[in-house]
């Protein structure tokens, strides 16, 4: 007898997509290295470097390739960032105290303790301004390889570091809009606040059409890049402003529903195939409808946008980030630089130290849930770990920090070698202390 699969949760689903978006940034970001350092380094430089104007007279944004990566796909990559902070907020895991307390106190200090860390290093020199670089975490890389150890991860685990990297993005984002800030431009910043009225305005009346939230977005993130404020923050505040709520009421959905169904079952009772055929159009077409309906905004652009988002843009932006020109030179010089060393022991050292210190304390004044026994606490030490991966994040704030190329290759070093360091030893951990569930 053929066994029946179960239906996939979402849950399931959404750590499945993580985990094949982490296999292809860690392929990605390996073909960047190899590009980089070989005969066609300088093609890929003069593509990165290639300029193109998007616009109309008047509105015309005119950027490198490598900034319509950085300032305008990364703005999606945002806006997906805002999505799921605000689900996260009203209906997840950080929507009730008790849950959302672990989160916040461990991902403060997974933040707090790696820029403390990383400015010991580098206070009293040029360098400082890059203390944001060591405070986030790639949540596509550390939930992959906790779900290429499969069932040896309890699903508190996965919901776990996923929550720490929702608050994570949350303290980046806000790290990014106050002090990776360049000089403001007064007039581009009223435009942007007219853009989020009008967002506002659509939230408030409950629209649900996306198109009138995607053209506002657009205008707002205009503004927002001609106002000095980095234009992924228009991401996250769009995400922000799309309803999580939706019109319709259950009630109103399933009669809706039964009405599609009977319009379906109609179709048998007609006698020419043409008859048949828009009928049936007709009623999957209504309950088509009906499915739109029984998904909040949000929900659905979420859907829409998570796939493109993993799969598409942040491995772009790995690529055109992550390819460094690996010499004895430019190694000798990254690792006798304290920028190197300060965002290794800030991602490898301060994120161990901050994530399950802060989570040791919680559960020392029993403000957490946790079991208090060994495998826990492994298991806890081992998310720590891979909490040490920055990789995206990481990359993207460096950009802003500095200005400088050679500057910049230094400080990838650092995030790639922290980075590889806590995952490395991240798996090594959880692979070694934890056993497969019987289950």
């Amino acid at each position: 007898m053929k066994k029946v699969t179960e239906p996939r949760s979402a849950f399931q689903e959404f750590f499945e997509s993580e985990s094949s978006s982490g296999i292809l940034l860690i392929l990605v970001t390996i073909l960047a290295l190899i590009v980089a350092n070989s005969p066609l380094n300088e093609l890929y430089s003069t593509i990165l470097h290639a300029k193109f104007s998007v616009g109309f007279p008047g509105a015309m944004v005119d950027m490198s390739v490598h900034h319509w990566i950085n300032d305008g796909l990364m703005a999606i990559f945002f806006l997906v960032i805002g999505l799921e902070i605000k689900r996260e907020l009203v209906s997840g895991e950080l929507s009730n105290v008790r849950s959302a307390v672990l989160p916040i106190v461990a991902a403060l200090g997974g933040a707090i303790i790696p820029a403390g860390i990383f400015l010991i290093f580098n206070s009293g020199n040029e360098f400082r301004t890059g203390w944001g670089i060591t405070m986030a975490t790639d949540i596509a890389f550390a939930v992959g390889i906790l779900t290429i150890l499969g069932s040896r991860i309890p699903l508190w685990a996965k919901v776990f570091l996923s929550a720490l990297a929702v608050v994570d993005d949350l303290i980046a984002v806000l790290v990014i809009a106050v002090f990776y800030t360049a000089d403001i431009n007064i007039t581009a910043l009223l435009f942007a606040g007219l853009s989020l009225i009008g967002l506002g305005i659509l939230n408030w009346r409950n629209v649900s059409s996306l198109a009138p939230y995607l053209f506002l977005g657009l205008i707002l993130w205009f503004a927002v890049l001609t106002s000095g404020v980095h234009a992924t923050i228009a991401g996250v505040l769009l995400g922000f402003m799309i309803p999580i709520s939706r019109k319709e009421k259950d009630e109103t959905l399933a009669e809706k529903a039964v009405e599609g169904v009977t319009l379906f079952k109609r179709s048998f009772d007609e006698s020419t195939d043409k008859k048949k055929k828009e009928i049936k159009s007709e009623a999957l077409n209504f309950l088509e409808d009906i499915i739109v309906k029984a998904e909040s905004p949000l929900h659905r652009l979420e859907h829409k946008l998570h796939g493109f988002s993993s799969f598409i843009i942040v491995p772009v932006f790995a690529f055109a980030n992550a390819g460094v020109v690996i010499s004895s030179d430019v190694l000798s010089e990254a690792f006798s630089s304290p920028l190197t060393y300060g965002i290794i022991t800030g991602l490898f050292i301060g994120k161990q130290i901050g994530v399950f210190g802060a989570t040791w304390l919680l559960a020392k004044f029993g403000l957490t849930n946790l079991e208090q026994n060994r495998e826990t606490w492994l298991i806890v030490y081992g998310i720590s770990l891979l909490a040490g991966i920055g990789f995206t994040m990481s990359l993207f704030v460096s950009g802003l920090a500095y200005t400088d190329a050679d500057v910049i290759e230094q400080s990838k070093i650092g995030i790639l070698t922290a980075s590889l360091l806590a995952g490395l030893l991240g798996f090594f951990v959880l692979k070694t202390f934890t056993k497969p569930s019987e289950s």
